[in-house]
């Protein structure tokens, strides 16, 4: 790692060493772009529920490492092989994909035969990581193909999405993970239409997300499901036609009676057995269950083999919301310029030094999307944002 020392550039990245430890904020070296990949100069990263998870190891990740995968920033150099961009280009960074497999040429990157190498492992495909400490040392980077907890980034022509130079940039990274899993889920996914019923269980930055898609989609019954009254008044502001507190009433029960039957579509986001349970009892005959939520490796959950196969319903896992990223998040964006995607009310901003605050903030359920932004570049100045949450 010493030769990234002497060629690299210093970068200042948010470091977990330990088990659940803390993000320390240390000097790292990162290294020039490959041939297909992008150096980028980070301006804002959203939190998602995934770094906390892999940081606590619920799933297996090297240490030392860098996490973040919701990146904003403006590109600072590319490899020779990249056409799709070029320096000072604004770029969202999303997920990785191989590009190679039968799912990517189908056009379902999210469902890549190499996912779990490319985004959880801590290294590229070849085993190489960019990134070193101030001593050398390997420091495991390419979470989700990015990385995105550091001022200086690597990632890959392919998980690289230019976006529009006259949206604030500062916003636009949660559209790399969690806001296009729950609007994905709904828009891509399900293919929720005019009219379609859909309860979301778990209305946190995905879910809200999903609650919005739904009412772009046209759907007529939109309930959310949630324990925090703050967060069932914002479902409503954001379309939901009713919540239901599952701290004071029975959701599926609830769910039944608004509906008369069950609705077609439910949204699981909790990662939580029993609210899994609760989504598959709600949904009507012929519905279909979505899996958004990710619990620790292991977890198995009941339900009733008779209640499934009689009424015909589905259960299925939605990762990234079957997005294409360079298609999708464009879309969003648009959807956000004309009025009928505003999930910058989803958003609060702290510095990046407060990365630890920020994300205690996030899993005591005081924020839905933390975003962190990183001080020395354009879009450094506060900007208004629907909703301050607390």
């Amino acid at each position: 790692m010493s030769e990234i020392v002497q060629s690299g550039r210093a970068a200042k990245a948010a470091v977990v060493r330990e088990k659940g430890g803390a993000f320390l904020i240390e000097q790292v070296h990162v290294e020039a772009p490959r041939a297909d990949e992008v150096l980028v100069r980070m301006v804002a990263v959203g939190i998602c529920h995934t770094d906390a998870i892999m940081r606590d190891q619920y799933f297996p990740y090297p240490l030392p490492g860098v996490f973040g995968h919701e990146g904003a920033g403006v590109v600072e150099a590319v490899g020779a092989n990249v056409a799709t961009v070029v320096p000072g280009d604004h770029v969202v960074l999303s997920f990785m994909s191989c590009g190679n497999c039968p799912r990517c040429a189908g056009g379902e990157p999210a469902y890549c035969e190499s996912f779990v190498g490319l985004n959880l492992a801590g290294q590229r495909s070849d085993g190489s990581t960019g990134c070193c400490d101030a001593h050398g040392h390997k420091v495991h980077d390419h979470f989700f193909g990015q990385s995105a907890f550091s001022s200086l980034t690597l990632a890959h022509s392919r998980n690289t999405v230019k976006v529009d130079k006259e949206v604030p940039l500062e916003l636009l990274g949660p559209l790399g993970c969690g806001i296009q899993t729950g609007a994905g889920a709904v828009l891509n996914a399900l293919a929720v239409r005019a009219g379609d019923s859909i309860a979301v269980f778990g209305v946190g930055g995905v879910g809200l997300s999903a609650i919005m898609a739904a009412r772009v989609a046209g759907a007529t019954t939109i309930i959310a499901v949630d324990v925090q009254p703050s967060r069932l008044n914002l479902a409503k502001e954001l379309g939901a036609t009713h919540v239901v507190n599952a701290a004071q009433a029975d959701p599926v029960t609830t769910i039944q009676a608004l509906t008369g039957r069950g609705t077609k579509f439910t949204l699981e986001t909790s990662g939580r057995p029993d609210v899994l349970r609760q989504a598959i009892d709600a949904l009507a005959i012929r519905g279909t269950c979505g899996i958004l939520g990710a619990p620790p490796l292991g977890t198995e959950a009941r339900f009733d083999v008779n209640m499934l196969m009689i009424p015909g319903r589905t259960i299925r896992g939605i990762c990234e919301g079957d997005s294409v990223p360079a298609v999708f998040i464009p879309q969003l964006i648009q959807l956000y310029r004309q009025g009928r995607f505003p999930f910058d009310r989803l958003l609060r901003f702290y510095p990046f030094e407060q990365i630890n605050e920020a994300i205690a903030d996030s899993l005591r359920g005081e924020v839905i999307k933390p975003v962190l932004r990183f001080q020395g570049h354009d879009c450094e100045k506060p900007r208004p944002v629907g909703t301050a949450l607390g």
